[in-house]
């Protein structure tokens, strides 16, 4: 009620015909956002990682390009999820295309801290912020030929710039919602953001008839999530890990993973009360703070990092017996899931939304989620083919951990071959995006 009385508001409705006000409020998030960042950094790791990070940049990427000949392509990811779902596409592409040069941008130090000496890609930085200034001046020295954002980045000045330079810009799996800013009458800023892509691959129909409202069915192919290929990938590339194998000792394990404290919250008592199951429990984030907080709420629980002296030590059989061990690294969780007889994949019983289930679905496994995962397509899909079973509190996920420990149980046999069978029908984006380059001649070899 209170919006339409706004709606009819003839001056409000004068500015933002005009984008005045989101363009404010757009150049204040990029003007206040590093100081935020510099003020919280003193206790915030992240944060302080955030702004070390950013010192330098330019002189750093100038040092790099004035000295390479090649061509260059743009591969922008917000975070390390991101990356891993456009890892597929960026190993392509460097495969396909070995005369061309990647540069690989993070916005957020969870994935350029842990993915900073990935190799695939010839320079690694952190995303300059958004601004007219440094969208010209990063420009000017990269000289992308291509630009690929992954999923959700809408940098304004970035992509306006790719625009009036008349360079390709593609978002790759993408996905949207009725409920985002592009699609209110007050986003008419951020409409024109997407104006400037010359491609959007989309996962899914609905994203794709919610772009052909604003007119850009044209731009749009639906290509499917090129996160199935990497979990693939993921799976047929597994190495085992032997401190893992050490620990499980073929007990029955639960593994736990991109947990949040609304997880473990939920979780905590059935470990506790069931000794003789073994679980890992991988943190979402691992400062030290979380960490202790696992700590405190696994009774017999012990850190990976703990564990691995021992395991060394000891010569590969530790005397320890953790019935817990707390992962407190980043980079292990797509090969800890191998290891579960159940996973649980977090952030499901907190607002954001639950976390990547394909990680654990490719490998067969029974998934139990929390109750948000409605704004995921490839949850809501598992929920309803059997693959994921959802669960709204720690009295009801008890419930079904004791009916999926059951191996005979029917239900245990439907969630594994109904999470696998769903990853593997869904492969291919990767190459349906190559496709539409090669096509297009956006690439030359």
């Amino acid at each position: 009620m209170i919006t339409d009385y706004l709606k009819k508001l003839k001056l409000l409705r004068y500015f933002v015909d005009r984008n005045l006000p989101l363009k404010i409020l757009y150049q204040l998030f990029v003007f206040l956002y590093p100081k935020a960042a510099w003020l919280i950094s003193w206790k915030n790791e992240k944060a302080k990682n955030w702004i070390r990070g950013r010192k330098g940049v330019f002189k750093h990427l100038s040092d790099y390009f004035y000295l390479q000949k090649k061509p260059v392509i743009w591969i922008h990811c917000a975070s390390l999820g991101e990356f891993e779902q456009g890892r597929p596409i960026l190993e392509s592409i460097k495969q396909t295309y070995p005369n061309y040069q990647i540069l690989l941008t993070f916005f957020s130090p969870s994935g350029y801290e842990v993915r900073k000496n990935y190799p695939g890609a010839d320079f690694i930085s952190y995303l300059p912020m958004d601004s007219s200034k440094n969208a010209h001046r990063f420009f000017n020295i990269v000289q992308p030929s291509l630009i690929l954002f992954i999923k959700y980045e809408f940098w304004h000045y970035y992509c306006q710039e790719a625009s009036e330079r008349k360079i390709p810009l593609l978002l790759a799996s993408g996905i949207f919602r009725e409920d985002q800013i592009f699609f209110k009458w007050y986003g008419t800023f951020y409409r024109n953001i997407l104006h400037n892509f010359s491609q959007f691959f989309v996962q899914d129909e609905k994203s794709y008839l919610l772009l052909k409202q604003l007119g850009l069915e044209q731009k749009t192919i639906i290509s499917g999530d090129t996160r199935f290929d990497r979990v693939i990938k993921i799976q047929e590339e597994f190495e085992a890990l032997p401190i893992i194998e050490s620990f499980c000792k073929n007990a029955v394990t639960i593994v736990a993973g991109s947990t949040w404290t609304e997880d473990d919250e939920e979780l905590d008592h059935f470990i506790n009360q069931h000794p003789s199951i073994k679980c890992i429990i991988a943190p979402h984030e691992i400062e030290v703070e979380r960490l202790h907080e696992c700590k405190k709420l696994y009774k017999r629980s012990m850190l990976l990092s703990e564990f691995e002296q021992s395991y060394i030590k000891e010569e590969n059989s530790p005397s320890i017996d953790p019935q817990v061990l707390i992962i407190d690294n980043y980079g292990m969780l797509t090969r800890l899931y191998y290891y579960a007889h159940i996973c649980l994949v977090g952030g499901g019983f907190g607002g954001d939304g639950v976390h990547n289930v394909l990680e654990a679905a490719v490998y067969g496994k029974p998934i139990i989620i929390g109750p948000v995962y409605e704004k995921y397509i490839e949850a809501v899909d598992l929920v309803e083919n059997g693959g994921c079973i959802a669960v709204e509190n720690a009295l009801e996920l008890e419930e079904v951990l004791l009916q999926l420990l059951d191996e005979e149980n029917p239900m245990h046999t439907q969630s594994a071959i109904a999470s696998k069978e769903y990853v593997v029908a869904n492969a291919g984006a990767t190459q349906k995006i190559l496709d539409q380059i090669q096509a297009n001649r956006l690439l030359t070899n």
